[in-house]
């Protein structure tokens, strides 16, 4: 039976940022993919934005990995090429009263280290976005856009070049402990037994049911899963702004928001709906109440020129109504079992914090 040092399960981007974290320092790497290419889940469906870390609560994972995270994105983007831009975003306050709010926001920014924020008069904010309605705002200047395949790609790529090796189609069928590591089976094509030291489950919406197929995990150490489905709808058209714009945050999220790729398209979203499995579809009459949250702060938006975009799904941890979920770094400190690292709950602002949870994880280790 062949044997390897490391076996990473999904190749997404948190997923691939920790098999390049382990290649870095050495290690002998398997990447197990069960889709037919790296990036097809999570990572694939989501709005691409470098997130400053305004929002996550002081001393979480989130708020931590995120700070981390984004400064190391940056850094990684300009020293391979990846394409991304430091664009900004502006939270935008529509009343008098939530322009109290922006300086608590500002306040929980502060706490987390995010320090540049800059609380803007309605004059100041239109003058950077004349479209807007708003009655004040905040700039934060370090949100940026990134090509997410694109850093996926130079994530595989380094790791590649210091031994890693990807296999596609290869599902994680059962992972059992076998003297100091473990026996790995996968489905797929082309089904095969491994050996391995440290087995790495980053499998994003497929972590759980993994998790499941771990002999000798105990059950108390695998979260509920729960689905929160994210409808976006894109513009016909140019874009308004040339920077992101973000309502007052709403109960339970962050409201209809308005993000841009690198080609200058416009995306609104998410209207966010608790769903049974992962669902793709979006329903174009969803169209009414996005426009109807776009509106409030940019009123000259035309019914027509919204369109049904794309869908996204993320790996809650919590039902509904729950208090917001950190990311879990599941490893041997916790569980009990040598050479197993778990990641559950790893949404936004995963692809910001990947980076630094690689860190995290490899650490996890010892």
């Amino acid at each position: 039976m062949d044997r390897v040092e490391c076996i990473v399960a999904g190749a997404g981007v948190i997923g691939l940022a920790v098999a390049r974290e382990f290649a870095l320092a050495g290690r002998e790497v398997l990447i197990l993919e069960a889709e037919q290419a790296i990036g097809t889940g999570i990572s694939a469906r989501n709005s691409e934005v470098i997130h400053a870390g305004i929002y996550y609560a002081a001393g979480s994972l989130m708020a931590r990995t995120c700070l981390e995270g984004r400064q190391m994105l940056y850094r990684h983007c300009e020293s391979h090429g990846v394409p991304h831009r430091r664009c900004g975003k502006l939270i935008v306050a529509t009343t008098t009263a939530e322009v109290a709010i922006l300086a608590a926001i500002a306040a929980r920014a502060a706490a987390n280290g995010v320090g540049d924020l800059r609380q803007l008069s309605k004059s100041e904010a239109l003058a950077l976005e004349p479209e807007l309605f708003c009655e004040g705002a905040l700039l934060s200047p370090l949100t940026g856009i990134i090509d997410a395949h694109a850093l996926m790609l130079s994530l595989l790529g380094e790791a590649e070049e210091n031994g890693a090796v990807l296999a596609l189609r290869a599902p994680v069928e059962s992972v059992a402990p076998a003297g100091s590591g473990f026996i790995v089976t996968t489905a797929g094509e082309a089904p095969m037994e491994i050996a391995c030291n440290h087995f790495i489950n980053a499998a994003g919406l497929g972590a759980i049911p993994l998790a499941h197929c771990i002999a000798g995990l105990d059950p108390a150490h695998i979260p509920s899963a729960y689905f929160a489905k994210g409808n976006y709808f894109t513009l016909a058209g140019g874009s308004p702004v040339s920077r992101l714009i973000y309502p007052v945050p709403v109960p339970g999220g962050l409201g209809t928001h308005l993000t841009l790729d690198l080609a200058g398209q416009a995306k609104f979203g998410p209207d966010v709906e608790w769903v049974e499995k992962p669902d793709y579809a979006v329903d174009p009459a969803r169209a009414a109440s996005f426009a109807a949250a776009v509106r409030r702060y940019w009123p000259s938006l035309k019914d027509e020129t919204l369109q049904p975009g794309y869908a996204g799904v993320r790996p809650k941890i919590v039902p509904p109504g729950a208090s917001p979920q950190d990311f879990v770094i599941d490893g041997p400190g916790r569980h009990g079992i040598p050479g197993l690292v778990n990641l559950f709950g790893i949404e936004s602002p995963g692809l910001t914090s990947a980076l630094a949870l690689a860190k995290m994880a490899a650490a996890a280790l010892g």
